[in-house]
């Protein structure tokens, strides 16, 4: 429940600290608008256009109220604040242009912000794919689909919405204060005197309902893991019969995120109450100060009327600006985690098309090869690996779990890099060439194979994409899979569904192999690729398998050792180290561990 909950608050849209370093992390965000300049600086100018008409709203209300019908509304020139008639035109002009400049406002800001963001989104997916297999261990898929939905949403509301209105209210904020102070110094003391207080008291309740309606969050965010987990496992959850206790797993702490929230509405309620009594207040107090100064002559109805129009601006400014600034210190803390991701050190992986293949043969050697997990230093997983592996030749890995059979084939596929020792790809360390280029020269037929929620032909395409029907149909031959494809309706462009779920196991590895025979690699990998089937989709499996090793280096794990009788050369792997090696008839005529193993499984057949 720990990890559980650590990670539900990580992926909560929570404000973060303005720290510095959070800060420049943010202001990086505005290196995707840097071509945009022309457009954010014309929202820019029409932002403060429509925060000044706002602003000349109150007086000239205050204006048209002192004012007087000396003409009628036709005749009245624009310019006459003594007219009725001419202010109310002028009221006219000032709506339609802050309604014009207000649409600007908001396609340029919008532009500029979908504009900025596709860029990050894109950016940001690329760098995630770039990211080494030591980053993902220690990641949860859904904290990194958070990372692009979730974070970059929010830095879509803030730039799109709240960015801008909160430029808008400190402007807003600062004419009004100008033009309070123009109209009377003294009930501008008056207000300035009572604004402070509540304020400082509306701070203190804002900062403790805030740290509720968090706690609340953090609870919602937990029960969303728990459907998640539970959803993901639904297989595990009714087979043992478990949709009961599932069930009162989440009822548990979606009554907890009820409490809290209805604490949290307990004191909202109060702080909302405690605010509208005390604005009211002062707007009365600062009302029944302008009508003793009107008695005295000081002041005109007018003048009241705009005074109390600018204070209510100011007001309802002031009150909207706490939430703008957590919206905003929510966006700071999303870019921090972005630009965190954008700073993790990707692999030299390149994004363009593919080059021209290396010629590579395919002769794979390990020299003294040392290795332990980044997150384990303390346990080593290879010790000392020494072998060869010629072009053309079946490798097999056995061994008990844990020996290092699949940390062999993730250094050859580079997933890893040896700790000590070096892996020689053609008599050449596999870190001299490029990893792009040698990636695509090797593939790997997985035990569980994950299949995209495409067509059968897209997945098989996926071993080179953009192929020619006639070339994925030669692959799917080849891989005995061709016959049940064409039973299909839909034949190759049938729907496999999320992971490949409509197709049997066989099925999915013999579209997996298909995908390997396509890509054509020098050096193939095979984990463990029939272990999980009936006997019937093993044959077929693994005649399509020994179809596909010929005239390649090929490396296979198994747990099944008839599986490998034929292997050129059978590696025993026991706690990271080579035990023996030889051929199935050589480790058999030896009685050591490989031999135990063999005589163990027939036992057990």
């Amino acid at each position: 429940m720990a990890s559980r909950r650590g990670a539900a608050k990580d992926d909560g849209a929570k404000p973060a600290k303005l720290s510095k370093a959070a800060l420049r992390k943010f202001f990086r965000v505005f290196r995707y608008m840097r071509n945009q300049r022309g457009l954010f600086a014309l929202g820019m100018g029409c932002l403060l256009v429509t925060s000044l008409l706002s602003a000349a709203f109150p007086w000239l209300i205050g204006k048209l109220i002192d004012a007087k019908a000396t003409t009628t509304f036709w005749q009245a020139p624009i310019g006459d604040m003594g007219n009725v008639h001419s202010i109310l035109k002028l009221l006219l002009i000032v709506f339609a242009a802050q309604a014009f400049f207000g649409f600007w406002r908001i396609w340029t800001f919008g532009s500029v912000t979908e504009n900025a963001l596709t860029h990050l989104r894109r950016d940001t997916y690329a760098h995630l794919l770039r990211l080494p297999m030591t980053f993902f261990a220690q990641r949860r898929v859904g904290e990194l689909n958070s990372r692009i939905s979730a974070d970059v949403t929010l830095l879509q509301n803030a730039f799109t919405t709240v960015l801008a209105e909160f430029l808008r209210q400190f402007v807003v904020i600062v004419v009004c204060i100008a033009a309070l102070t123009y109209l009377s110094a003294e009930l501008m003391l008056t207000m300035l005197a009572t604004l402070p207080v509540v304020m400082l008291v509306a701070v203190f309740f804002g900062r403790f309902i805030r740290k509720l309606s968090k706690q609340v969050q953090d609870r919602i965010a937990e029960s969303n893991v728990i459907v998640d987990e539970t959803l993901q496992g639904i297989q595990s959850v009714k087979a043992f019969s478990n949709e009961g206790h599932e069930t009162r797993r989440y009822d548990a702490s979606v009554q907890e995120a009820r409490r809290l929230a209805l604490i949290a509405l307990r004191w909202r309620g109060g702080f909302i109450s405690f605010v509208i009594f005390c604005m009211f207040g002062v707007v009365v107090f600062v009302v029944y100060r302008a009508a003793l100064l009107k008695d005295a002559g000081l002041m005109s109805m007018g003048e009241i009327t705009s005074f109390v129009a600018f204070s209510i601006m100011i007001g309802a400014s002031i009150a909207g600006i706490p939430e703008q600034v957590t919206s905003l210190l929510k966006a700071v803390g999303a870019t921090e985690r972005l630009m965190d991701l954008h700073d993790e050190v990707a692999e030299p992986v390149h994004l363009g098309p593919k080059a021209t293949h290396l010629a590579l043969k395919g002769r794979i050697e390990f020299k003294q090869v040392d290795f332990h997990y980044a997150s384990r230093p303390d346990l080593p997983v290879l010790r000392g690996v020494s072998f060869t592996g010629e072009p053309g030749q079946r490798i097999a890995l056995v061994g008990p779990s844990g020996a290092g059979k699949s940390t062999i084939a993730s250094l050859v596929l580079r997933f890893y890099d040896p700790v000590d020792g070096a892996v020689l790809i053609d008599g050449k360390d596999a870190r001299e060439y490029p990893l792009t280029a040698l990636r695509d020269r090797m593939a790997i037929v997985p035990q569980e194979v994950l299949l995209f929620g495409g067509t059968i032909r897209e997945n098989i395409a996926y071993g080179k994409p953009g192929a020619a029907q006639e070339e994925i149909e030669n692959a799917a031959r080849k891989a005995n899979a061709h016959t049940f494809i064409s039973q299909f309706p839909l034949g190759y462009g049938t729907v496999v569904g999320e992971r490949g779920v409509q197709l049997s196991g066989g099925q999915r590895q013999r579209i997996a192999i298909a995908r390997a025979v396509l890509k054509d690699p020098a050096i193939l990998i095979l984990d463990e690729a029939t272990s999980a089937l009936d006997s019937e989709s093993e044959r077929l499996v693994q005649e399509a398998l020994d179809e596909l090793m010929k005239g390649r280096t090929s490396i296979v794990i198994a747990h099944r050792l008839s599986t490998i009788r034929r292997a050129d050369k059978i590696l025993v792997l026991d706690k990271g180290t080579v035990a023996e090696s030889g051929t199935h008839d050589e480790l058999i005529a030896r009685s050591g561990m490989y031999s135990s193993l063999s005589r163990l499984q027939l036992d057990q057949a």
